[in-house]
């Protein structure tokens, strides 16, 4: 299926990434429909918008009827839409774990609850379910937040192997710190994180805009693991190949201040 005929639906997309990945396809000649509890601050022509809180699932659901009368189904299912948490964990209170489970990990499994019944119909479609490389490399001080994003990456592996059959593709993306606007909903415990995580993603060499690039592409051959960040990649391979003791001191030796690496979205 070309580009042009795609149907695209985005959770969180009136913002950050999710707003690239939307203007990215709009640009490739797709329908997209962003879905967002806030309306984009940068509207895009063409772009159909629905408020959509991803902790309620009947609202998600409802999102799917809608584009099923509207469009005839959909093709790219984008659960993009997520928070951070930064703290050690003895002072991340219980309700800052329950609200990003809620929305990192819940939302997105409400998002593929609500569509996977419509794309077995189909016969086809793709998920894509936005992680962090957070979820795949321990990242100190920020356990909430990789906990909630390493769940995504096995729920997505679940799904890659379960709808398979259905002719229903699945893949998880893992990026790194890019230049974005994360840090508006991030909720910390250690004071003038969200300036030091500021700082390290004005310093990336990716924008949104070159994260969705590389997303899409990736999508387009149907890849699995959607890691866009080169140097993390490696600092993955050296996490599965290492000695857990080698990889640690491997990870303290480029470490951040505050405990934070170059390994999170």
């Amino acid at each position: 299926m070309s580009i042009q005929s795609l149907r695209v639906f985005i959770t969180g997309g009136a913002s950050g990434l999710g707003h690239a990945l939307a203007k990215a396809c709009l640009a490739r000649g797709a329908r997209v429909c962003i879905a967002d509890i806030s309306e984009p601050a940068e509207p895009l022509d063409g772009v159909l918008y629905l408020p959509c809180d991803v902790t309620e699932l009947a609202q998600l659901e409802a999102a799917c009827d809608t584009l099923s009368q509207r469009w005839g189904g959909v093709d790219w299912v984008f659960n993009n839409a997520g928070v951070a948490q930064v703290g050690p964990i003895e002072t991340v209170s219980m309700d800052d774990w329950h609200w990003i489970i809620q929305i990192n990990l819940l939302g997105v499994v409400r998002g593929c609850k609500a569509f996977t019944p419509m794309l077995k119909r189909q016969g086809h479609g793709h998920i894509i379910n936005v992680a962090s490389m957070a979820g795949l490399l321990d990242v100190a001080n920020m356990s909430s937040y990789n906990a909630t994003k390493a769940a995504v990456v096995s729920l997505s592996e679940t799904l890659h192997n379960e709808l398979a059959p259905h002719g229903v593709g699945v893949s998880v993306v893992c990026p790194s710190f890019f230049r974005t606007n994360l840090g508006q909903a991030m909720r910390s415990t250690i004071p003038n994180m969200d300036k030091s995580l500021d700082k390290l993603m004005q310093k990336s060499p990716l924008n949104a805009d070159d994260v969705a690039a590389l997303v899409l592409r990736a999508v387009d051959r149907k890849q699995f693991y959607i890691l866009p960040h080169a140097p993390a990649r490696r600092l993955w391979l050296a996490k599965r190949l290492l000695p857990r003791n080698w990889y640690v001191r491997l990870v303290r030796k480029g470490g951040k201040p505050g405990g934070i690496k170059k390994a999170s979205r």
